[in-house]
């Protein structure tokens, strides 16, 4: 591809992360160049957040019902899933899974929710604020 072939259409990540594209330069050699991006591409990146942000507000949904504890929000907000998690905190998949569940929640020690608290990178009193 040639410098002036590289696509540069605006998009949702054009300030923050510029794409390096390899290009023929007249000598035949590879040089760099940036992209802004390219429109097919900004469409499906914009279309995978908005199911990221849905998955998030459903999450946020269910646990205010009272259907899913607040580990369920934050493993959906920070795009994981049970196998990621456990594999984090270092608790086997089914009790993970198990944490989910709002009365299995409230028992969790101390220590515990230290842990995953960590892993999601909040203090363990932030673990039942659904930001």
């Amino acid at each position: 591809m040639k410098k002036e072939d590289i696509p540069q259409d605006s998009g949702p990540l054009e300030y923050m992360t510029p794409e390096l594209c390899y290009v023929k330069n007249s000598n035949g050699s590879y040089d760099t160049v940036k992209s802004t991006g390219w429109k097919v591409k900004n469409e499906a990146l914009s279309d995978a957040w908005e199911r990221v942000h849905d998955r998030v507000e459903n999450a946020r949904n269910a646990v205010e019902m009272g259907l899913k504890s607040p580990i369920y929000f934050h493993m959906e907000k920070n795009i994981m899933n049970i196998s990621i998690l456990s594999s984090y905190v270092k608790i086997n998949r089914l009790r993970v899974w198990l944490h989910m569940r709002p009365s299995v929640y409230k028992k969790l020690s101390a220590r515990l929710l230290f842990r995953y608290a960590k892993v999601f990178n909040v203090k363990p009193e932030e673990l039942n604020i659904l930001k």
